[in-house]
């Protein structure tokens, strides 16, 4: 994902987020590969929760392809067992998965590695001074996908993104319609799950509309 440093000035990209079941991978690729021609995407990570492994294995063979083929970056959620095994990019690991050293140990230095900070500026510099690719602060809004347990606040991106170069994703809640604050805050990333294919017209236009929000903010 992020290989290039980057500022909210220039340009924010979206970072896509799947759904937390999806009981057919196959039929569930066609919205992928909708989304992603869309518009820009920087990356898709597979959020699968309450599954076995090889319904993620399966889930994960189907769409890596789709990703990797339009050169968007593969991540796995929580595991970075799995994120070798099955040849992501890369692994975003929670506070509550594994330590940063411990996930960055199992996929070695070329893959990436992304970790969840909430609202904390601490854990935030903690990744970042570990050797962390990126950052994620939120829920900046209330999610559908999931319990908001610690709302982040916008000035978190305005501190962070005139303080580091390690790029941040902004994630909770975020839609085509409440985006815009957040990339002005300073957001290299906008993580969108719902807000994409739950979107009225569909995924591919969900990106569409990004993708112009975007460009009018560089």
């Amino acid at each position: 994902m992020p290989s290039e440093q980057q500022s909210a000035a220039t340009h924010c990209r979206l970072y896509l987020i799947s759904p937390e079941r999806i009981e057919h991978p196959t039929i569930f690729a066609d919205d992928l590969r909708a989304a992603l021609d869309g518009g820009d995407v920087a990356a898709f990570q597979l959020r699968l929760k309450d599954v076995s492994d090889d319904a993620i294995t399966h889930a994960a063979d189907t769409l890596r392809p789709v990703c990797q083929q339009r050169d968007v970056a593969f991540i796995m959620n929580d595991r970075p067992d799995l994120a070798v095994k099955l040849d992501c990019d890369g692994v975003h690991v929670g506070q509550e998965d594994m330590p940063y050293a411990e996930a960055r140990r199992i996929v070695g230095p070329e893959r990436q590695v992304g970790v969840t900070c909430k609202a904390s500026r601490h854990l935030a510099m903690e990744a970042a001074e570990a050797g962390a690719d990126y950052v994620a602060f939120g829920a900046f809004f209330p999610s559908g996908t999931k319990a908001v347990t610690t709302p982040a606040e916008l000035d978190i991106l305005e501190w962070w993104s005139g303080l580091m170069e390690v790029p941040c994703v902004a994630i909770g809640g975020i839609t085509v319609e409440n985006c815009r604050p957040v990339i002005a805050a300073g957001a290299d990333f906008l993580a969108v799950a719902g807000g994409v294919w739950n979107h009225k017209d569909g995924p591919k236009a969900a990106v569409r509309a990004f993708s112009e929000i975007f460009s009018a903010h560089r």
